[in-house]
């Protein structure tokens, strides 16, 4: 039963993964891909791992999912049928991931997986919080930069002209 449940939530992560890319509407595609985050959230938490689970319904669906909302709506006419949504070289990209795939597979099946023990016995979340606090707050402040520079960028380019 519990393999079950695995396959289900990993089937819904690849069916939303596979509809945020193939959408047209790219409001429709930001909130798969709001899908997608919530069932790798779904497990995380199946994993026994709810630190992880809540951090990427918060950070991931509750944060970045938004920026892209309001990027999305606050942009002028991306949502427009006018624009053209063909991708020209799909021959291209269905080489590469088929060779990225063949090569995936091959590490995976030549991986020893079953030799592989786990020992360690697992953190806290004190453990967890102090190192994100002290070892990587530099990263984390960086990154909230990078997503601030971006919302001014999507805001600048998608001003009307007057």
């Amino acid at each position: 039963m519990d393999m079950l449940m695995f396959y289900l939530i990993s089937a819904c992560v690849c069916i939303f993964a596979v509809l945020s890319v193939t959408q047209r509407d790219i409001f429709h595609c930001a909130l798969w891909l709001a899908m997608t985050l919530l069932s790798v959230a779904g497990i995380y938490f199946y994993l026994d791992a709810p630190f992880l689970g809540v951090v990427q319904i918060l950070v991931y669906v509750g944060g970045i999912i938004t920026l892209f909302v309001f990027a999305i709506k606050l942009t002028a006419h991306i949502g427009d049928k006018a624009i053209e949504q063909k991708n020209k070289q799909w021959v291209i990209s269905a080489f590469i991931t088929l060779l990225l795939l063949c090569i995936l597979l091959r590490v995976f099946a030549t991986h020893p997986w079953a030799k592989m023990v786990l020992n360690q016995a697992p953190f806290s979340m004190t453990q967890i919080g102090n190192s994100l606090m002290a070892n990587y707050a530099a990263a984390f402040e960086f990154m909230s930069v990078i997503l601030l520079a971006a919302m001014v960028g999507a805001i600048v380019i998608g001003k009307d002209k007057k």
